[in-house]
């Protein structure tokens, strides 16, 4: 199969293209070098296509695809609202030319990196009031140190719970809303095109070769460096927000499996939640890396930021029902190596 991988020198466009390539596939790499990403003397592999999705040709590069990968993205929180112009020109405005270029050349076959924070701050129950979105946490509840978001309808206490594909959308940063606008741009071309999207709502990413000390780095390549520095993390909150932490090992293999598999699934846009299956808590994920390094034990700070989201995890079933996915990669054994893995420094 000939696939078209944008995003293809990226943390995990490179283990995709590495997965894709083991399994017998030719990739055609393409990625625009973003300064921010790969710094400005960035050495440029001569493997990847240097391309620009939101200014430069692309039919060229997509006669013979078979499937188009789309890693490439603007990532990090985005949490200014002047964020918004940069993620809606580099995320939106370039998938959006990608999709048109692909019904030029009759590309019908699209896996797309989506992300969970499509979900926002995720759902709960309320004992009173069933399934619930949280309420906007309050300040006087931040200050007195309790973080758990309370009932929108009563301001009770909710439990958090799974989230599956078809929970609503609630985006709450610049990011987030890209993201729900790259899924529905390729909706809108599956449906003018009587084409197939994947859509993979990867959770918590990690492993080697993440990115350190950039915008795009994540809380655990922050951690990371914190504790090479000889520094202890610094946890927000009290530790206790949960997620979900996926190695870019397994990241890759869904991707390859997608690919493999999309020409099978109907027409229209599919979302999987890729996720390891196991909750972990920020506290936990800082003290295992901090354990495994040999550094000092995190400091919880009791800081916190408003917006932040306080817990979110996913079902994995829709994934491993529908592509065979499942990950091999447990939070635990995957952070203890993030504390020897190499990173990316630009």
């Amino acid at each position: 199969m000939k696939i078209l991988l944008t995003g293809a020198a990226g943390f995990i466009g490179a283990h995709v293209a590495r997965e894709a390539r083991a399994r017998g596939h030719d990739v055609v790499g393409l990625d625009a070098y973003l300064a921010a990403a790969h710094g400005p003397g960035a050495v440029v592999d001569p493997s990847v296509v240097r391309r620009d999705l939101r200014t430069d040709p692309l039919d060229d590069v997509l006669d013979g695809i078979d499937v188009v990968c789309h890693q490439a993205a603007m990532v990090g929180n985005g949490v200014d609202a002047q964020d918004l112009p940069a993620y809606a020109e580099n995320n939106d405005a370039g998938t959006a030319r990608l999709l048109a270029a692909m019904a030029r050349t009759g590309v019908r076959d699209l896996v797309l990196a989506s992300s969970m924070v499509v979900y926002g701050d995720g759902r709960y129950t309320c004992p009173e009031h069933g399934d619930v979105p949280p309420a906007v946490r309050r300040d006087d509840d931040l200050e007195a140190g309790r973080y758990d978001p309370r009932c929108p309808r009563c301001g009770g206490d909710i439990t958090l719970r799974e989230i599956g594909e078809d929970t609503p959308l609630l985006p709450r940063t610049s990011y987030a809303a890209s993201k729900v606008a790259q899924e529905h741009y390729a909706a809108a071309w599956c449906t003018l095109e009587s084409a197939r999207t994947i859509a993979l709502r990867y959770h918590n990413a990690y492993g080697p070769g993440m990115p350190a000390d950039t915008p795009y780095a994540g809380v655990s390549a922050i951690f990371r460096s914190a504790i090479a520095r000889g520094e202890a993390p610094r946890v927000f909150e009290d530790g206790g927000q949960v997620r979900d932490f996926v190695h870019v090992h397994d990241l890759a293999r869904a991707n390859v499996l997608a690919i493999e598999q999309v020409a099978q699934h109907p027409v229209g846009l599919t979302p999987y939640n890729v996720a390891s299956g196991h909750r972990f808590t920020i506290g936990q994920m800082a003290a295992t890396l901090s354990r495994a390094a040999g550094g000092a034990e995190p400091v919880v700070t009791g800081d916190y930021r408003r917006f932040d989201v306080r817990h979110v995890v996913a079902s994995p079933a829709a994934a491993r029902e529908g592509l065979g996915f499942v990950a091999e990669v447990t939070p635990e054994d995957g952070l203890a190596r993030l504390a020897h893995d190499p990173l990316r420094t630009r």
